[in-house]
């Protein structure tokens, strides 16, 4: 029987890169879906379950993706809710590619320092890919600060992973000063820049002054890039006794991720692929 892949985009255009990802990963076939709403995907999600037998129904699985993290998000909890009893088909929630290049940084990391009782700070750790990141260092047992220009919004986040994470050492921390950004720095080995593009995070002076740091990861891709003296294609390169990773230096992973979870989709019919079996996924590989 035919794996059919299902891609539901928040986006008007579904998206030419996970369509490509997905064609990669070994479907047979893939519908693709723009402008997809909680308000119109039941009809969707139906023809989904209804058109195969329940043993059959682990060739269908459904992807949601989009620029728009929080409408994935919202996505994702409408398809949940639409399935019942045997009637579902395994689903992947990857907007933005988030919950991917989340894990290839965490992993990255891992390679070089053990993430338990680790210090890590994650600069704009309130946007889709730091929040995940910081997630998933939280599960692995590492002592995590969000960071953020204001501590409000640091807060919300470590509040939001709090109650996925209840033992989660974390803590929300404000990056807008130099000195608020110097005190969020001291004692870290990790540092994860998940910044919006073409906004420095870290200056090359201020990171090379770090004595702690072990690993920088800076997944901005668009100079100015989020980690002064770090380069895009950097990977585990040295620079001032610190291993640095560029956007395109984690890139490898990600895809591997990407992909390799795609093809999982396929193995059940009751799978939900979110940030932390996509992690997991990750760690097999």
């Amino acid at each position: 029987m035919r794996k059919i892949l299902i891609q539901l985009d928040t986006d008007p255009q579904p998206s030419i890169f996970d369509r490509v990802v997905a064609i990669d990963s070994g479907v047979d076939e893939l519908f693709s879906y723009g402008g997809v709403t909680p308000e119109n995907v039941v009809g969707l999600v139906h023809g989904a379950i209804f058109t195969r037998g329940v043993p059959d129904l682990k060739n269908t699985a459904i992807f949601i993706g989009g620029s728009n993290v929080a409408a994935g998000e919202q996505l994702l909890a409408k398809v949940q809710k639409t399935f019942f009893g045997p009637m579902r088909v395994s689903t992947m929630m990857d907007s933005n590619g988030s919950n991917t290049t989340a894990a290839a940084a965490v992993l990255a990391c891992r390679k070089h320092v053990p993430l338990t009782g680790a210090s890590a700070l994650i600069l704009a750790g309130t946007g889709p890919v730091g929040h995940r990141a910081a997630q998933i260092l939280a599960a692995e047992g590492a002592e995590v600060r969000v960071g953020s220009r204001t501590r409000d919004k640091a807060e919300q986040t470590c509040f939001a992973i709090a109650k996925v994470l209840s033992a989660a050492r974390i803590t929300p921390v404000a990056t807008g000063t130099d000195a608020e950004l110097a005190e969020a720095c001291d004692g870290v080995s990790l540092i994860i820049a998940a910044g919006a593009a073409g906004i420095e995070l870290l200056s090359a002076e201020r990171r090379a002054t770090l004595k702690s740091l072990r690993v920088a990861v800076d997944l901005n891709a668009v100079p100015p890039l989020g980690i002064g003296g770090v380069e895009v294609m950097d990977k585990a390169k040295d620079r001032d006794g610190q291993l640095c990773y560029g956007a395109i230096g984690v890139g490898g992973t990600k895809m591997k991720i990407h992909r390799a979870a795609i093809s999982r989709l396929f193995e059940s019919n009751d799978q939900v692929l979110d940030t932390a079996a996509i992690y997991a996924i990750g760690q097999s590989l």
